[in-house]
């Protein structure tokens, strides 16, 4: 949908945080004359003018939160009259008296209406954002303890809000509205990007849960996608069955919804396997790989002394020939691999002939035994990046030395290039970030499982007690820096405490 607003005014919150609460996609264009309301033109190019009724309808639609408008006839009214009142609170002199009603309202409730999130909360929520400092300074003073917890909540639970907030941030910059720099946001820019025509993608392999590294990596795709009105695929980077699993996919899938990430489509490298099958068979016929049964050790050894194995120089028939015993996983074919023909005297090892293909008759937790060979994560991601679309590539600069090979195995496939983006990997003091290594602790019973608190895993950090939105402030306040650092613990902490503790029940007892 588009929002029109005027030339010289921002996009009201309400109306964004709405939409961003219920899911729904809005592109802002601020093309009307001074002085007019918001007009929402929907899909059918019918319109709908103002602020209010802008929320409702946006509140009816909701795909993600049930009932944020429409509830029995008591409660649907009470929600009318606190949109009514909601721009009170934009009046200067009655800023102050309008934060005093809401606090003594909210003294015995969660919500303004009933017992969940309605669009009432969310347009009060919205004024009290829009206030600036005026706010942060009631809010800091804690005067109106009710009315601070309630905003708290509604910010740490319903982090879709917040989202909404920076988007108007962003809004204000883009149009030269002069605001408080947001320090959370990653101070910087793709190349080559178009505003409205990138594609993004985070390519996890579904071989364990994610964990704070991992989202970094999807949070920042988000950042940019969302920055530049482009879009994010999802993609499972499946190429390893004896590593992955359904239950791995689908906690993924868990993590990415807590992470509040909204991506276009799900997509699967496993997809493209017949295509990844019929472009290795080409590079055989073009001497641009070879089929190698050399020992797994000795392979390394002779990368590591830049020697070229006895493989290389082969006929191109003997390659096909021990290629089809890759693909029917006979005894034979699962000693070889197929390896591209780069540069062995390279400075650079991930240019020494790299793995493209190899034999495993394990089958896929996907499609099952159909293949028993598969490609690896050098071959495969160069090809599906291109054939989808993706126009940036973000990786971390664990992968630098790879980037050119990336490039030049994109090269050798004849297919569109996509731009390559480095960011820097997390680091955690004392913590293993190797799902490999995080996997021997959940197989050997020495944590509960994946979603353990002691784990640096989403899931486990937010059985701990992090709230999501701090996970998010800590993860976007380190931007897409490629100077690598090794963060603290306390830091994420301490920032999880400042938004806990105003909503946090505390009891006293005698002994």
């Amino acid at each position: 949908m588009e929002l029109l607003i005027a030339a010289d005014s921002t996009p009201p919150l309400s109306v964004l945080a709405t939409a961003e609460v219920a899911g729904v996609s809005l592109t802002v264009n601020p093309t009307l004359t001074v002085g007019s309301p918001p007009i929402l033109v929907l899909t059918n190019r019918l319109k709908l003018r103002g602020t209010n009724v802008l929320v409702k309808y946006l509140g009816r639609t909701s795909t993600t939160i049930p009932n944020l408008y429409e509830r029995d006839a008591f409660e649907t009214r009470q929600i009318d009259e606190w949109l009514e009142y909601a721009p009170i609170l934009s009046r200067g002199s009655e800023y102050e008296g309008a934060c005093k009603y809401v606090d003594g309202y909210l003294l015995h409730r969660t919500f303004l209406v009933g017992h969940s999130l309605s669009v009432a909360d969310i347009a009060i929520w919205s004024y009290l954002a829009g206030a600036g400092k005026r706010w942060e300074s009631l809010l800091k003073s804690k005067k109106y303890q009710n009315l601070g917890r309630w905003y708290t909540m509604i910010s740490t639970q319903h982090a879709a809000v917040t989202s909404a907030s920076l988007k108007k941030k962003e809004h204000n910059c883009s149009t030269n509205v002069k605001h408080d720099n947001d320090s959370n946001r990653p101070e910087a820019d793709l190349p080559y990007a178009e505003l409205g025509k990138i594609l993004l993608r985070f390519a996890p392999e579904p071989s364990g849960y994610l964990h704070i590294g991992h989202a970094k990596a999807v949070l920042l795709n988000q950042y940019f996608a969302q920055k530049y009105k482009g879009k994010l695929f999802l993609r499972f980077d499946d190429t390893n069955p004896a590593k992955e699993s359904n239950e791995f996919v689908d906690n993924i899938l868990r993590d990415i919804g807590t992470l509040g990430i909204k991506y276009e489509k799900i997509t699967y490298t496993s997809d493209y396997f017949s295509n990844l099958m019929e472009m290795a068979e080409k590079f055989i016929k073009e001497g641009k790989a070879y089929v190698d049964d050399t020992p797994k050790e000795q392979m390394k050894y002779e990368r590591e002394k830049k020697i070229e194995s006895k493989c290389r120089n082969q006929s191109v028939d003997e390659n096909l020939k021990l290629w089809n015993e890759m693909v029917l996983g006979t005894e034979k074919g699962v000693q070889c691999c197929l390896r591209g023909k780069l540069e062995m005297g390279s400075k650079n090892g991930s240019m020494r002939d790299p793995v493209y293909y190899r034999c495993n008759p394990i089958p896929h937790h996907r499609i099952g035994s159909k293949y028993k060979i598969y490609p690896t994560y050098d071959f495969a991601c160069p090809f599906v990046d291109s054939i989808e679309g993706i126009t940036h590539a973000l990786r971390s600069s664990e992968y630098h030395d790879r980037n050119p090979q990336y490039s030049r195995i994109q090269e050798d496939m004849g297919v569109r290039k996509v731009h390559l983006y480095e960011f820097s990997r997390l680091n955690m003091v004392y913590t293993v970030l190797s799902k490999r290594k995080l996997l021997w602790f959940v197989e050997n019973n020495k944590v509960d499982g994946w979603d353990d608190a002691r784990f640096p895993t989403v899931q486990g950090i937010v059985r701990r007690g992090l709230q999501i939105q701090a996970l998010i402030h800590f993860i976007l306040d380190q931007g897409a820096s490629k100077n690598l650092n090794l963060m603290e613990w306390d830091k994420l902490w301490n920032i999880n405490k400042k938004m806990i503790d105003p909503v946090c029940p505390r009891h006293t007892a005698n002994p």
